[in-house]
């Protein structure tokens, strides 16, 4: 668990150094396909309202699956879900700096959490409905960790390639 931590210290730092490129680069156009379609035509603000939504979602369903009475738990949802793509939908028009806000609060939540949990916690099983059996701890790995890891890197490639913003347009 202490990788996972580690690993999740790591990326609300890389986070928090790209805050200002990001904030830098508003207006942020929003992308007209932010649903279940394929993540890469997102810019930051469709990455950062997922993001400042998904990690509070995995972490309450981390939650349920420690909290059941019995095991394997049933739980989390598939890129589909309407919940989940009316949030993004919502607060990608919000401020970078409010969404970016939320994260760095829902991450530091997210690893006092984690830091917390002993052996039996993150063995817990839940079973989720596309991908089967999983721990808690491989829940934390794939849900969260992981995925934040491939967002950190999607925002450092919209930046590097200069898509959006109103300073890309003026020039």
């Amino acid at each position: 668990m202490e990788d996972l931590g580690t690993r999740l210290e790591t990326n609300r730092a890389a986070l928090a150094g790209l805050r200002e490129a990001v904030e830098r680069g508003e207006p942020w156009p929003l992308s007209e396909a932010y649903g279940a379609e394929p993540e890469s035509e997102w810019g930051p603000k469709e990455v950062l309202a997922h993001v400042a939504e998904m990690v509070p979602y995995w972490l309450g369903q981390i939650e349920s699956v420690i909290a059941a009475p019995s095991e394997p738990v049933p739980f989390g949802r598939v890129a589909t879900d309407s919940t989940r793509i009316e949030r993004i939908g919502r607060d990608r028009s919000l401020p970078a700096g409010e969404l970016f806000a939320r994260l760095d609060r829902a991450a530091a939540d997210l690893g006092d959490r984690l830091r917390g949990l002993d052996g039996a916690a993150l063995r817990r099983r839940g079973v989720h409905v596309r991908l089967g059996e999983m721990t808690v701890e491989g829940m934390a790995e794939r849900f969260i960790v992981g995925h934040l890891e491939e967002h950190v890197r999607q925002l450092e490639e919209i930046l590097a390639a200069g898509r959006g913003g109103e300073s890309d347009q003026a020039g």
